[in-house]
């Protein structure tokens, strides 16, 4: 089943490009804003779950941050953020890995997440995400709302209420915000998103 999920998603990148993608985002200005929201120092260690084809590093480069990390379940996607960000990319950590079985080594100030959690389905997917996202000081993650997609690329997906990721997330990190907006695909179409932020509590620091 793992394997399958990975050549899934392999075959995604390989025979699409970027705007043949709904979650396609030219300028991630959400996530930027709540980045900046959280006032921490360019030092900050970030990473970005599922952003293997995403534009946001391109930007935290640009920015000035200096310690970035990218996992993504698919090789192919992160070689083609590599191959757009040329030298660049030497200032990246790659890591190519499914999430649910992800071991970091350090501790992360920023744990951001475009689309990658509503894809988790299953209740033990969802526990061992958990368990490793505790190890961050901040979360930012953004899923598709009570008005969103119920599939994504030929796959499930999970919907979310503010309350309800709220309280997936309650045992170890507390709400800062909530937002919900309309993502425009490179198609036109409209696919309604829940984005929110949340600090670990202070008893976990």
């Amino acid at each position: 089943m793992k394997e399958n999920k990975k050549t899934h998603w392999e075959q995604i990148y390989l025979n699409k490009s970027s705007d043949q993608l709904s979650w396609t985002q030219f300028i991630p200005k959400t996530s930027l804003d709540f980045i900046h929201g959280f006032c921490l120092p360019k030092t900050s260690k970030i990473i970005d779950i599922g952003g293997g084809d995403s534009r946001l590093v391109d930007i935290l480069l640009q920015e000035g941050f200096t310690d970035i990390t990218v996992l993504d379940i698919s090789e192919t996607a992160i070689k083609k953020t590599k191959a757009r960000l040329a030298e660049r990319a030497k200032n990246v950590k790659w890591i190519v890995s499914d999430i649910t079985n992800f071991h970091p080594e350090v501790s992360y100030d920023i744990w951001h997440d475009r689309a990658t959690f509503h894809f988790l389905t299953e209740r033990q997917q969802i526990v061992n995400y958990l368990n490793i996202a505790a190890k961050a000081n901040y979360l930012i993650v953004g899923t598709f709302s009570e008005n969103g997609p119920r599939t994504c690329s030929g796959l499930p997906v999970k919907q979310y209420s503010e309350a309800e990721l709220q309280m997936q997330l309650s045992k170890h990190f507390m709400k800062i915000k909530c937002i919900h907006e309309d993502h425009v695909t490179p198609f036109k179409s409209r696919q309604n998103f829940l984005f929110c932020s949340f600090k670990k509590h202070t008893k976990a620091l």
